[in-house]
């Protein structure tokens, strides 16, 4: 039965931190956006992030955040959350729920703890903005 069920494959959907000037802390801060670089429409979008790993010997882990998207136009980019500087230490993850059509695809992004630096970006695409992209 359970080759019978068939998981699509997330494609042209990714992660991005992207570093962007922030006026409350006066200071480029890291923030995560969800790039829809397909030709399809996602609906019902929701995002789950947190983040876990060590910080001095010890465990750690963050509150899970919970976000809600009623649609993501084609090439698009949403603004998903700030990512502070103490949390860029610790693997981030991102959980992508959405919809194309009646068809429910689900991936989980994650930034490895320390990859999120100035030294390790590129172009996002649709942003058109330097950044760490994964997807």
């Amino acid at each position: 039965m359970k080759k019978d069920i068939i998981i699509p494959q997330v494609e042209n959907v990714y992660m991005a931190a992207v570093q962007e000037w922030n006026d409350d802390f006066m200071q480029k801060t890291w923030y995560a956006y969800l790039i829809n670089d397909s030709d399809f429409t996602l609906e019902n979008g929701i995002v789950v992030s947190g983040a876990s790993g060590m910080i001095d010997g010890e465990p750690r882990k963050t509150s899970m955040l919970r976000h809600a998207f009623k649609e993501i136009p084609p090439v698009s980019a949403v603004k998903i959350e700030l990512m502070e500087d103490s949390v860029l230490v610790l693997d981030n993850q991102f959980m992508v729920t959405f919809f194309i059509g009646n068809t429910l695809y689900d991936k989980t992004y994650v930034f490895r703890a320390n990859t999120i630096s100035e030294e390790n970006t590129e172009e996002v695409p649709v942003l058109f903005k330097e950044g760490i992209m994964i997807g």
